[in-house]
């Protein structure tokens, strides 16, 4: 969508912010000995007490609140009764629907004790996605996100992966443009406009950049067995950078020449 009114930047942030704070509950609650399906049980209800409704079963028929990943399966991942352990790679996807407005948001972390590589995974993707966030500004090119989340992973010896992607997002989960990508493609033309809302996710792993689908038909791995974490916020691009609202109050990402 593209904001056309100070009501569409009200509820936008509104939704976006109970995107963030199930969030920022679910991986603060995420410690060694509970489930994926006792956190998206947490999830679901705070989403419901807060008057809005999980986007992934509205959209996509999906069989949880929220998506749940842990270590091998990347995206997607349906939360199950296994106990989380100390050292599980974790990543939580939350998308909501709140009067009208969807957000969309995602974060990994490292359950317990630290892991020096695992962490040092999430330390990359969190810092891709701060790139990609710093290189929107209207009328700038949309490849520039791709190239700069790239550019941090390949920099400290990483990849992207070429078949998950952002989108437009405000109106419905997922609108156009449909594909923004966390790598560069010099072939995308097109340009960035005042008001338009997405959800940029780059996918940063160990050296994969595709992926394949579990038995159960939602989970996604790396196709070479590997790892990856996502960090996704959605924002609203302004001219001065981007306007971030999945998070306690929006703020703003400066746009950084490149």
């Amino acid at each position: 969508m593209s904001i056309e009114s100070h009501d569409d930047l009200v509820g936008l942030a509104a939704a976006g912010a109970l995107a963030g704070r199930v969030r920022e509950a679910l991986l603060e609650a995420a410690v060694p000995g509970i489930t994926p399906r006792e956190l998206d049980a947490r999830g679901a209800k705070m989403i419901e007490r807060a008057g809005g409704r999980p986007a992934p079963p509205l959209q996509a028929g999906f069989p949880a609140a929220t998506c749940i990943s842990v270590n091998e399966v990347i995206a997607h991942g349906v939360p199950d009764d296994r106990a989380l352990r100390s050292g599980d790679l974790l990543n939580v996807d939350v998308s909501v629907e709140l009067a009208g407005y969807w957000a969309d948001t995602g974060a990994s972390i490292t359950v317990g004790a630290a892991d020096p590589d695992r962490d040092a995974l999430c330390a990359t993707g969190r810092r891709a996605l701060d790139a990609a966030l710093g290189a929107v500004r209207a009328g700038g090119r949309l490849n520039a996100l791709g190239r700069a989340a790239e550019a941090v992973a390949r920099a400290d010896g990483r990849e992207t992966l070429r078949d998950l992607c952002g989108h437009g997002v405000g109106r419905a989960l997922w609108e156009e443009p449909s594909e923004v990508v966390g790598y560069h493609d010099p072939r995308d033309r097109r340009r960035l406009h005042e008001g338009l809302v997405l959800a940029v996710e780059p996918f940063v792993t160990t050296g994969a950049r595709h992926t394949a689908v579990d038995d159960d038909g939602w989970g996604l791995r790396c196709d070479d067995g590997g790892l990856a974490v996502q960090f996704e916020h959605t924002f609203v691009v302004t001219a001065k950078g981007a306007w971030v609202v999945t998070a306690p109050r929006p703020f703003l990402v400066p746009w950084r020449r490149a």
